[in-house]
């Protein structure tokens, strides 16, 4: 959520909400930061909220976001119907449950799990893949220790070895947690985490090594077969036993359909976590994700509580306590509406709509595209003129068009590289790609015109004097002053850049 500051008492017409049409119902203005004395009737409250949330943006227009904005109205209504369930409360409603439940094994088995009486993967359901990552991530650092009180060593300095490009939940773990993110530079063309440069900044504090199934900055893969392999050759070598957990918030839904022979997942032995997003390719609306581990002994059961005051043994492992059922419900109803042929064929569409996109832009001539083809569906691409900072301007302007697209400086060692990313949706449909490529060609055209209002211009100062020749009344001299534009960069006062998710 939003830090949210608390605002001073303000007499200005800022500290009150004018209504437009509710102002039928509504005759004074309504505090904006403070409760109203009185009632207003519910049509009135409905208009005044319904009436500022049309500044938003369209959802449907925001390309910024991997999160879904489009469900069919059957989901919508069964969403609807389990909105005053409250997912935490199993022994009262078993159903959602048991929905929870299928939705894990379907997961598990969707990543390769094992599903044996010996071994068998534990899982949960979350509000997001930062949850998710906070659970495995205390799970790792739990195990660690453990490992390292069994064996008479110190505890007090565990790390995580990942790429530059991670999402922000990864530093708000360490930060949280006290766990030191150690971070792979990138370099320029290659935009993940190099799999030898991350096996070599492992040692004994290492609690494991984060891989992203689809880069938030530009949807590539990363090797985790190859880490798996290193790793395992250094683990042999050194006595240590340091695991990987699979980040694959954006390609978990997107790997098994699209390339079912990569190898990223439980088929590697040191894979023992996997987080993924409902909410993103998983087709829901926000506010689910799902975290599975290859068995329950990758779980430290010290984590677990087992709670009993609902009306029976509840075994929890979450960082909160009451949500709603409905995104559980949603999720399930996905996977029983598409199944494996829908989510292919969703998959599919998207990248070939991403692959549309990607060819048009390029037939621009302004772009270099720094993404892969291979990956999640999106386009990552940058001015191929990075003399000025074009792309901060033409995000500006696609917006006067209604489209949200982020521009946003690269992390570490290259700083210097300003990208602009679409991610690519179900519902970014060709006619939409084809829509937001003709506002395209408009907006550089807008920039080129920018552009050439920079050029130097010429001012004159005129002096007046009496004339020295008879009958000439005075005399003017011209004086040409060459004035030219000034360009300058200002550099973001951010420490990183993660992009848009």
């Amino acid at each position: 959520m939003v830090l949210t500051q608390v605002q001073h008492p303000d007499e200005s017409s800022s500290a009150f909400i004018s209504s437009v049409f509710a102002s039928r119902y509504v005759q004074d203005p309504l505090p904006r930061y403070e409760m109203p004395q009185n009632s207003i009737s519910k049509d009135a409250a409905y208009q005044i909220i319904h009436d500022e949330l049309q500044l938003d943006c369209n959802p449907r227009l925001n390309l910024a976001s991997f999160v879904t904005t489009w469900m069919e109205p059957e989901c919508d209504k069964l969403m609807i119907e389990a909105v005053n369930k409250n997912y935490a409360d199993m022994d009262e409603y078993p159903v959602t449950t048991e929905l929870q439940n299928r939705c894990v094994n379907i997961i598990a088995r969707m990543f390769n799990a094992s599903v044996t009486e010996e071994v068998a993967a534990v899982g949960c359901g979350t509000v997001g893949s930062s949850e998710a990552i906070m659970l495995a991530g205390l799970a790792f650092k739990r195990s660690w220790q453990n490992r390292r009180k069994a064996q008479g060593k110190p505890i007090d300095k565990p790390n995580i070895v990942t790429g530059a490009n991670v999402q922000v939940c990864w530093e708000k773990f360490a930060r949280y947690f006290e766990v030191e993110l150690k971070e792979v530079k990138l370099s320029e063309g290659c935009y993940v985490m190099d799999p030898e440069k991350a096996v070599q900044m492992v040692d004994e504090n290492t609690i494991c090594v984060a891989a992203i199934l689809g880069s938030t900055l530009t949807g590539q893969f990363e090797d985790v077969k190859r880490i798996n392999d290193l790793l395992i050759e250094k683990n042999k070598k050194t006595g240590w036993d340091t695991p990987i957990h699979v980040d694959a918030a954006s390609g978990g839904f997107i790997a098994p359909f699209l390339y079912p022979e990569l190898e990223w997942d439980f088929r590697l032995p040191l894979v023992k976590s996997i987080n993924v997003s409902g909410h993103k390719y998983g087709l829901v609306y926000a506010g689910v994700g799902w975290v599975v581990w290859r068995s329950k002994e990758d779980l430290p059961e010290e984590l677990i509580f087992h709670i009993n005051y609902l009306g029976a043994d509840q075994p929890t492992f979450t960082l909160n306590f009451s949500k709603g059922a409905s995104q559980i419900v949603a999720q399930y109803y996905q996977f029983l509406r598409l199944g494996f042929e829908g989510y292919k064929n969703v998959m599919t569409n998207c990248m070939e709509s991403a692959k549309i996109l990607r060819k048009g832009l390029e037939r621009t001539g302004y772009f270099n595209i720094i993404s892969k083809e291979k990956g999640v569906p999106l386009v990552a691409f940058s001015f191929k003129d990075k003399s000025h900072n074009l792309a901060f301007k033409l995000s500006a302007i696609l917006r006067r068009h209604g489209w949200i697209v982020p521009a946003y400086t690269m992390p570490a060692n290259l700083e210097h590289m300003t990208v602009l990313r679409v991610v690519v949706r179900e519902d970014f449909c060709r006619p939409m790609v084809e829509k937001f490529l003709s506002h395209m060609m408009m907006s550089l055209s807008e920039l080129e015109s920018m552009s050439l209002q920079l050029a130097p211009t010429i001012r004159y100062t005129v002096e007046v004097s009496p004339s020295v020749e008879a009958g000439e009344p005075f005399a003017v001299k011209v004086f040409p002053l060459e004035v030219k534009a000034i360009q300058k960069d200002v550099p973001l006062l951010v420490e990183k850049t993660k992009g848009v998710c």
